[in-house]
């Protein structure tokens, strides 16, 4: 035999392609080429596994081999594509049976002695290898983020020496899988905030709704430290969005930490950060922090200190849930559902409203401070509230032990959560404008409140949605499926930037 096929995947963003890798094994001078639109990292492999399957015991041909990953339009990169190449060479060349490899999918890298590394994207490859009914061959390194998908057939190996042994002796069999649990524990705790009840009922209203929040304050406030315990206060993620943000963390930096299974993503760019690192990009286009933030909360500290256009690139993924980046060769769509948490100084010295009195920037200089943050995406910030600094008696008092935890307010959100998914199937900051008329109509009392209040404030249309959907979850907190006055009232009073109370 001089031919032989091998399964594989590529990785295109969150999509793991399939790539036939066909060998063939021809007359002529020794040689291995390889076609279908390799990459640096690809066209590399031909030393690697021609190091790796002579340190394994076998023989490389001594004849001209052609390599081609089908389909030929398809990028391909990485080194993901190594083992895959070997075993197509030793079966064309009847080293091993071919029939051991059908139906079977391969992933790794080789080292030159043969070892089999990891390679990213395996969570992915795993979904889409059980879908299309095939066993997907995974380095070690990589098990137990393929065995998150729970249908899948998955076989291991460390060693191609190993793995050939393996086929011929017919003993390669899937690995048993665990079902993987919810992490606990380790996460920062709301009992350690001291005071600010405002800015907690504020968290809890935004981890109810989904919403997107905003905090202003001077230094040492709390703002940090209030945006870093929202995660803990959100649903427990179910199955589906636990595999989505896994998909998403197996092809970012460092790959997917299996520890952190079912832990919502946590994610604060520096304020240097650039628009490419917030949205994603690159000639093979990667995720950005918005995906990387997925079913999960995106902070950004010091917002006006972020660079305007790069803090512009959020508008659209705030609205849709989505991005899609687009290159001269190819497009990549990544999923952005994330919740924005802000927090910013008052004025540039910072203590703008502090008793301390210690500011002295003119108005002129807070008009420019505060000019860095666009309308348009204030726009769409649902919940703007003043964070002032907690006073010493509050700082220094023994911890109360009538606290609330993390947990017990978890357990009032996602019991507002379910309300709102019975009624509606999704959070509050997702509806349209269809489903705001059906679902979020206030008494006769409660619109008329609203309606004075555009009028004094100024609000646009956008705004006035987000007081509505606002006062819905505080209507859900409050188990009322009729939005009152009092829910309109403290959705109002979320608005400190129109206010001009700030």
């Amino acid at each position: 035999m001089s031919l032989a096929t091998v399964l594989s995947r590529a990785q295109n963003g969150l999509a793991a392609d399939p790539v036939r890798v066909e060998v063939h094994l021809a007359p002529g001078l020794p040689g291995l080429s390889i076609v279908g639109l390799p990459e640096a990292a690809v066209r590399e492999s031909k030393d690697r596994v021609r190091a790796a399957i002579a340190n394994c015991g076998y023989q490389f041909p001594n004849r001209r081999i052609t390599c081609n990953l089908a389909p030929a339009d398809l990028p391909k990169n990485g080194g993901r594509f190594d083992l895959a190449i070997a075993l197509g060479i030793l079966a064309a060349s009847e080293q091993i049976p071919p029939q051991r490899i059908e139906n079977m999918e391969v992933l790794g890298e080789l080292s030159l002695s043969g070892e089999i590394m990891p390679v990213q994207g395996t969570l992915s490859a795993a979904l889409k290898a059980s879908a299309a009914g095939n066993r997907l061959l995974v380095p070690a390194g990589n098990f137990a983020e393929a065995s998150l998908a729970n249908s899948a057939e998955i076989l291991v190996s460390h060693h191609l020496g190993a793995l050939c042994a393996a086929l011929h002796e017919g003993s390669l069999a899937p690995q048993r899988t665990t079902a993987a649990r919810p992490a606990v524990g380790g996460q920062p705790d709301l009992a350690e905030v001291r005071g600010q009840g405002q800015a907690k009922r504020a968290l809890e209203i935004a981890a109810v709704g989904g919403h997107s929040l905003l905090m202003l304050g001077p230094p040492g406030s709390g703002k940090s430290m209030l945006a870093q315990r929202l995660a803990p206060l959100l649903p427990p993620m179910t199955e589906e969005e636990a595999l989505e943000a896994a998909a998403i963390a197996s092809i970012g930096p460092g790959g997917f930490d299996a520890r952190k299974w079912g832990i919502r993503a946590f994610r604060s760019p520096h304020h240097t950060a650039s628009g490419v690192a917030l949205v994603g990009g690159g000639s093979s286009p990667k995720p950005g922090e918005i995906t990387l933030a997925h079913h999960g909360v995106l902070f950004l500290d010091e917002l006006p200190e972020f660079d305007r256009r790069v803090l512009e690139v959020l508008r659209e993924p705030l609205e849709s849930g989505s991005i899609t980046v687009s290159r001269a060769a190819r497009q990549s769509d990544f999923p952005a559902r994330f919740q924005l948490v802000a927090a910013m100084n008052p004025c540039p010295c910072g203590y703008l409203g502090d008793t301390s009195g210690k500011c002295r920037c003119t108005p002129d200089q807070v008009l420019r401070y505060r000019g860095r943050i666009s309308g348009p995406l204030l726009d769409r910030i649902d919940l703007q509230l003043f964070v002032p600094r907690v006073e010493r008696e509050t700082l220094t008092a023994a911890t109360s032990p009538t606290a609330e935890t993390s947990e017990q307010v978890r357990v009032r959100v996602t019991a507002a959560r379910q309300r709102q998914l019975a009624r509606q199937g999704k959070p509050n900051a997702a509806l349209g404008p269809k489903e705001l008329e059906q679902h979020c109509r206030p008494e006769p009392a409660a619109q008329t409140l609203l309606e004075a209040a555009m009028t004094r404030l100024s609000l646009s249309a956008r705004a006035y949605h987000r007081v509505l959907k606002v006062a819905r979850s505080i209507a859900d907190m409050d188990a009322s499926e009729i939005i009152g006055k009092a829910h309109v009232a403290e959705a109002v009073r979320y608005r400190e930037m129109d206010r001009g109370q700030a």
